[in-house]
C-alpha cells in the first residue's frame, strides 16, 4: 500500500524518502487544508476507482531513471515531485508575476474606447468597477484551485482533476490552446511602436516588428539562461510600472485642483450625460475592461517554483488584484480630470500622451512613450515566463511529440525548450501577417480561447462543490459557490458577447473580415487539440492493436516525468 506523505516541514515543503515506487489505483485523494500535500486514502477504500482505473503510476519498468529526494504532491492517480533547488519565487516575485501580466499597455489606451462606447463618464467608471469585480471572482476561483493543487500548469491541472473522462481528452484540448497561441507577440509589437515614438522615428511595419522581435528575444533569453536575474528584472519592471501609475494618479489629483496647462475639462459635472443606449457599445466596453484585468492567474502557472506555495499564493494574488483594481480606477479618474471629454473619447492609443501633454507640457509625451514601452516589456517578460512553463508541463505529462525535449530543465535549470516554443509561435504571429485586418485578427484570436477555458474552470469548481464528498475536495482556500457561479456567468458572457453584431458597419473591429471570425477560429484552435487526442489516443492505438499506459518516474533533475508505454491488448487482457 502506498504510504502517506509526511506532514509539511516548517518551510512549507514536504519530504519523501528517496527511491522510486509504484502507486496502485486508489480512490480520489483528499486535499489537506493544513498543508499543500494531497493525501492519498488507504488502498482498502477502493481497489477499482472509476476515476482512476486503467493507469498505473510509478517507476518506469526499465528502471533506468535515477531517484532523488524531493518535495512531492499526490493527486488523482499521479505523483508529482519537484526539486527544492527550483523554488526561487517568493512573495514579491509572485505579486509581480501577476502585476506585470495584468498591466501591459491597456490602462494607457483602453479607457478611451470605454468612454467612447459607453457615452458617459458615469457609465464608463461603472463598467470599470464591474470588470474589477469579475477579476476578483476569477482570482478567488484560481486561488482555491491553486491551493488545492499547488503545482506548475495552472488550469491544465484543474481541468484534468475534474474532467477525467474520456481519458486524456482534457489534456488534448488544452494542448492545442497552449501550443498554438503566442500571447507575448502583441505587447512585443507595442514595445516597438512606443520605442519608435520616443525616438521620434516614423513607425512602419518592419521597424516596429523588428524592435518587437528584439524585445521578445531578450525576454526569452533572460528567462531561459538566467532564471534568478529574470525574476529580478521582472520585479524591477513591476516597480517601474507602479511608479508610472502613481505619477499619473498624483498628477490627476493636481489636475482636479486646477493645475493644468489647458482649461479644466469638468468631466464630472453631469457624469451620466450622454449615456449610450447602444447594447453593442455597452457589451463591447465591458468586454474590453474584463480583458484589461486578465492575468490574475499568472502565478498559478509556477507554483512548483514558489517558496511555501500555498502561503505565498494566498497572499500574492489578493495583494496584486487589489493594487491593480485601485490603480485602474484612480488612473481613469486622473485621465478624466485632465483630458476634455471629446479629446478623451477620440484619443485612442495616445490617451496617456494627451494626459501628460495637458498636465506637464508637450515635452513630456516622449518620456511617456519610454514608460509605456517598459510596461509592455514587463508584460512580455511575465507572459513568456508562465507560457514556457505550461509547455514544459505538457512535456512532463508525455503527451507532446518529443516530450523529453520540452520537459527538460537543461542546460540552465529553466524550461528553455518550453520558452523556445512560445518564442517561435509569438515571432510567427508578429512577423507573418500583413498590417490591417490580418494582424488585428491574429491578436484577437489569441485572447478569445481563454474565455472558453475559464468557462470550464468555473464549471469544474461548481461541480466540485456539488460533489465534494466524492472528490474529498477540502482545500485551504474557498471561493464559495456564489463567486464561482458569478465567474462562470461572466465568462459565458465573454464567449457569447463577440457574436453580438455591431449596429453600424463602422463599429466592426475589422474592415473586411466578419466580426465573429476570431471567435470561430479561436474555438477551432482548442478543437484542434481534440483532433490530436483522437489520433494519438484512439485512432493509432486501434490501428496498432495496443493501449496506452501512463507511467511516472523521477528524472535526473529531481522532477517527476510521465511516459506513455504502448502495451499490446493481449498483454492488457492477461493483466486484467
Amino acid at each position: 500500500m502506498a504510504q502517506r506523505p509526511r506532514s509539511r516541514n516548517p518551510d512549507g515543503r514536504g519530504r519523501r524518502p528517496s527511491g522510486l515506487r509504484i502507486k496502485l489505483s486508489l480512490a480520489r485523494p483528499s486535499v489537506c487544508a493544513e498543508c499543500y500535500h494531497v493525501l492519498t486514502p488507504p488502498a482498502t477504500m477502493s481497489t477499482s476507482s472509476k476515476k482512476d482505473e486503467g493507469e498505473r503510476i510509478g517507476a518506469s519498468s526499465s528502471g533506468e531513471y535515477p531517484a532523488s529526494q524531493v518535495g512531492s504532491l499526490e493527486y488523482g492517480d499521479s505523483i508529482y515531485q519537484t526539486s527544492d533547488s527550483r523554488r526561487q519565487i517568493g512573495l514579491v516575485s509572485a505579486v509581480f508575476l501577476i502585476f506585470n501580466r495584468m498591466i501591459g499597455t491597456g490602462i494607457f489606451t483602453t479607457p478611451s474606447s470605454i468612454l467612447l462606447l459607453s457615452g458617459s463618464v458615469g457609465l464608463a467608471l461603472f463598467i470599470w468597477v464591474a470588470g474589477m469585480l469579475i477579476a476578483a471572482a476569477g482570482m478567488a476561483v484560481y486561488l482555491e484551485f491553486g491551493t488545492g493543487l499547488p503545482r506548475n500548469g495552472g488550469e491544465k491541472n484543474y481541468l484534468e482533476y475534474v474532467f477525467t473522462r474520456p481519458k486524456f481528452l482534457t489534456t488534448g484540448f488544452y494542448t492545442g490552446y497552449v501550443m498554438l497561441l503566442g500571447w507575448a507577440g502583441s505587447n512585443s509589437v507595442a514595445f516597438g511602436e512606443y520605442i519608435l515614438h520616443a525616438a521620434n522615428v516614423e513607425v512602419n511595419r518592419w521597424n516596429q516588428r523588428g524592435i518587437g522581435l528584439a524585445c521578445i528575444t531578450a525576454a526569452f533569453l533572460i528567462h531561459g539562461l538566467a532564471l534568478k536575474w529574470g525574476l529580478r528584472l521582472q520585479n524591477l519592471l513591476g516597480v517601474i510600472k507602479l511608479v508610472i501609475l502613481l505619477i499619473i494618479i498624483f498628477a490627476g489629483f493636481a489636475a482636479l485642483g486646477g493645475h493644468l496647462r489647458v482649461e479644466k475639462p469638468h468631466n464630472f459635472d453631469n457624469a451620466f450625460s450622454g449615456t449610450t443606449g447602444s447594447a453593442y457599445g455597452v457589451v463591447t466596453a465591458l468586454y474590453n475592461v474584463i480583458w484589461s484585468y486578465i492575468g490574475y492567474s499568472n502565478a498559478n502557472y509556477a507554483m512548483s517554483e514558489m517558496k511555501d506555495p500555498v502561503r505565498t499564493i494566498k497572499r500574492a494574488a489578493p495583494i496584486a488584484i487589489i493594487c491593480v483594481g485601485i490603480m485602474y480606477m484612480l488612473a481613469n479618474i486622473a485621465y478624466l480630470a485632465a483630458v476634455p471629454h471629446e479629446e478623451f473619447a477620440n484619443s485612442g492609443r495616445i490617451l496617456a500622451a494627451s494626459f501628460f501633454r495637458n498636465v506637464f507640457g508637450p515635452s513630456a509625451e516622449r518620456a511617456l512613450s519610454v514608460f509605456v514601452a517598459l510596461s509592455a516589456f514587463g508584460n512580455v517578460m511575465s507572459v513568456i515566463f508562465s507560457q514556457g512553463r505550461l509547455v514544459q508541463e505538457l512535456g512532463r505529462e508525455g503527451i507532446l511529440p518529443w516530450s523529453n525535449f520540452f520537459a527538460s530543465n537543461k542546460p540552465f535549470d529553466a524550461p528553455f525548450a518550453g520558452l523556445f516554443e512560445h518564442w517561435i509561435v509569438s515571432v510567427i504571429i508578429m512577423l507573418a501577417p500583413p498590417p490591417g485586418d490580418a494582424y488585428n485578427f491574429i491578436l484577437n484570436v489569441i485572447s478569445y480561447p481563454l474565455a472558453i477555458i475559464n468557462v470550464f474552470v468555473a464549471g469544474g469548481l461548481i461541480h466540485l462543490y456539488l460533489h465534494r464528498d466524492a472528490y474529498n475536495w477540502h482545500p485551504p482556500t474557498r471561493a464559495t459557490l456564489p463567486v464561482a457561479i458569478f465567474f462562470l456567468l461572466s465568462n459565458i458572457y465573454l464567449v457569447v458577447a463577440p457574436y453580438v453584431p455591431p449596429e453600424t458597419p463602422d463599429q466592426n473591429i475589422y474592415e473586411n473580415l466578419p466580426y465573429w471570425l476570431h471567435c470561430v477560429v479561436g474555438t477551432g484552435i482548442i478543437l484542434a487539440g481534440g483532433v490530436y487526442w483522437l489520433i494519438w489516443a484512439k485512432l493509432l492505438p486501434w490501428l496498432g492493436g495496443y493501449t496506452l499506459k501512463k507511467e511516472t518516474f523521477i528524472s535526473s533533475d529531481g522532477w517527476s516525468r510521465s511516459v506513455f508505454v504502448k502495451e499490446k491488448k493481449a498483454q492488457s487482457a492477461l493483466k486484467a
